[in-house]
């Protein structure tokens, strides 16, 4: 039996990334695994992005500010995760 680490107790968003990658690994199926380190930033900026962008009401500068990144910044990376 493997001891499972588990340092995200009180944070809500690591819990739920740790869930997320207990999933993934279940679902390899012996197959090894690989990229996960960008897939996981990938999949959680675009989520991370879109939410508060949504939440700023579609508002780049405020958005921008929201997440403690230069507008160009952010609309470089809407441009990247084709968000509009």
């Amino acid at each position: 039996m493997r001891k499972t680490l588990r340092i995200n107790r009180s944070n809500e968003i690591g819990k739920s990334v740790e869930k997320s990658l207990d999933e993934y690994f279940r679902r390899l199926d012996g197959e090894s695994p690989h990229g996960i380190y960008d897939m996981v930033i990938t999949h959680v900026e675009r989520a991370l992005i879109t939410s508060v962008l949504e939440r700023a009401n579609g508002n780049q500068t405020q958005a921008a500010d929201m997440l403690g990144m230069n507008r160009n910044t952010l609309r470089t990376k809407l441009a990247k995760y084709g968000i509009s």
